[in-house]
């Protein structure tokens, strides 16, 4: 299976859809889900195609963890969690929806299930999450 250039999160990339950017340096992009499991879901991807992990670059897939252990680190300050949820889906079959590679990052506290999916965010209030993660970073 290849690459699809026109996947939301290319468009994303190319600012063809708006994003609720958190962080960006040369090799990734980070935005708020826009469909939160948890306060602080965030979405760490690479800047350049990659279909997900199996077949991304060994610079993509290091580029993408460094990040995403940033972003760990800044979730957790933000929403004084207690520990972080990292989730990698790849292809149809392991749960992949979106076919550009991309890490789920979820603050969690204990005790305090995740969130149904599929639910969309109130704006508002991921523009309040993403303000509190930024000044975490």
């Amino acid at each position: 299976m290849s690459y699809d250039p026109e996947n939301i999160f290319a468009k994303i990339l190319k600012g063809e859809i708006p994003s609720e950017k958190l962080y960006e340096d040369e090799d990734t992009y980070v935005f708020m889900d826009i469909m939160p499991r948890a306060d602080g879901h965030c979405l760490v991807i690479p800047k350049t195609p990659a279909r997900n992990m199996l077949d991304a670059t060994p610079d993509q897939l290091a580029a993408c963890l460094a990040t995403v252990q940033k972003m760990g680190h800044a979730v957790m300050k933000a929403f004084d969690a207690e520990g972080v949820t990292v989730q990698q889906f790849n292809e149809a079959a392991g749960g992949q929806e979106v076919f550009h590679l991309h890490y789920h990052v979820l603050p969690r506290h204990k005790g305090l299930s995740l969130r149904a999916p599929g639910q969309m965010a109130d704006f508002d209030v991921l523009k309040s999450h993403a303000e509190k993660i930024r000044a975490a970073l």
